[in-house]
């Protein structure tokens, strides 16, 4: 990635495709593989100048900024459809969004945090910085969380169930991490916080600076600059239970299609019995044997995956075009233009079918299967594939027009 020394910072676009066998800045100089292999999951990183731009501009006598501003941040945080957090830490207070400006302290005032999730289906530059680590799987990523704090600022020493990356983006904050066995709470807080948090090791990361910490790893982050960033980049962690119970759930509509279950239980051989009350053996064995016939396929699994981490969170919401095109204009704006997928929508497909936002729009079987593949390995098309995409469109009733018509697909400009 080329990077631009301009104040508020603009982070760079990755190229295309990947290039995950080859050193990046941004882990460390070692290459995504080589981090998948040794840290996912396993353990800690800290990359200092994980953003060169940073040290380049302070180098030149320059300071870069963040690419949102405290205000840009205030706004987010009034709106009903984002969610934040504003915590204050003398004493421990915890209010949610939506939070109106006279309510969040001005940065010069210590000991408080603002935490606004989802920025990237929010802002251009924190959906750019969330593509950088799209060498991790899609159904594995899911938001980009800024807290903003005053001096002092922090949300307590606490362990998260999910990989993170913490990038500073302006300010200073001074980290703390264990890996501790002790994970008991302190009583009566609005907040998890530790109760005997013991560090191990400790830093100062400064603007560009990155920490990557796997899942259960104790940390306690200070903020040491008021109005100080750091952009935080979780991954989902669903249990088993909730996908099996979710695979489960969508099962019992398929079998609505299964004649086989709708024949009534027959006993032509019970006999009688002097125990009525007893659930009979016969029964039992009836229902385990349809049981047992209950198949689940690698495809019906990983259709159902796809469509389950592909849902949009409850408090998203999506704009559609200001003024719609008809279908003769929009496949004309694509073929000049091109595609880019909306940053609050999300794309997964197995070998079969395609899911944007959980609805299955394509299988392998039509025509347009590889410019949806495209679509999700790249977020976007290019007007050539476009124009090569608009002669398979006919009808309004198009998946893709459908889902331009959604705001879930937008005219590259």
């Amino acid at each position: 990635m080329k990077h631009i020394l301009s104040s508020p910072y603009k982070p760079p676009e990755v190229p295309q495709p990947l290039p995950i066998d080859q050193a990046w800045a941004l882990l460390g100089g070692i290459s995504p593989k080589r981090f998948m292999n040794e840290y996912w999951q396993k353990k800690p990183l800290l990359v200092r100048g994980a953003i060169p731009a940073f040290k380049l501009a302070q180098a030149a006598g320059q300071r870069l900024t963040s690419p949102l501003s405290f205000s840009d941040l205030q706004s987010l945080a009034g709106q009903n459809n984002v969610e934040s957090r504003l915590v204050k830490s003398q004493p421990w207070t915890l209010s949610r969004s939506p939070h109106k400006n006279n309510t969040i302290p001005s940065i010069d005032q210590p000991d408080w945090t603002l935490l606004v999730q989802g920025v990237n289906t929010h802002h251009s530059a924190a959906s750019t910085v969330m593509s950088w680590f799209r060498f991790i799987p899609e159904a594995r990523l899911d938001d980009l969380m800024i807290s903003i704090a005053g001096n002092g600022g922090g949300v307590g020493p606490h362990v998260d169930s999910y990989d993170v990356f913490l990038l500073q983006m302006e300010g200073r904050r001074h980290w703390k991490i264990s890996s501790q066995k002790d994970l008991s709470f302190k009583e009566d807080l609005p907040l998890k916080i530790l109760k005997n948090f013991k560090a191990s090791d400790d830093w100062v990361l400064e603007p560009g600076d990155m920490l990557y910490l796997p899942p259960n790893i104790a940390h306690d982050g200070l903020a040491l600059d008021g109005g100080c960033q750091t952009w935080s980049i979780g991954f989902r962690s669903p249990n088993y239970k909730e996908l099996i119970n979710e695979i489960l759930w969508r099962t019992t509509e398929a079998l609505e299609s299964n004649s086989t279950l709708t024949e009534l239980y027959k006993d032509p051989s019970q006999k009688a019995t002097l125990d009525p009350a007893l659930v009979p053996e016969q029964l039992v064995e009836a229902v385990q044997k349809h049981l047992n016939q209950l198949k689940w396929s690698k495809s019906d699994i990983s259709c159902t995956l796809a469509s389950i981490l592909s849902e949009p969170k409850p408090q998203t919401v999506f704009s559609p075009p200001h003024t719609l095109l008809d279908l003769l204009s929009f496949k004309k704006a694509i073929s000049q233009s091109g595609i880019i997928l909306a940053p609050a929508s999300k794309s997964l497909y197995d070998m079969d079918f395609f899911y944007l936002n959980g609805e299955s729009v394509s299988d392998s079987d039509e025509p347009d299967w590889i410019y949806w593949c495209q679509l999700g390995q790249h977020q976007q098309l290019s007007a050539l594939q476009s124009m090569k995409l608009a002669k398979l469109i006919k009808s309004e009733d198009d998946p893709w027009f459908e889902a331009y018509q959604a705001g879930w697909l937008y005219i590259k400009t």
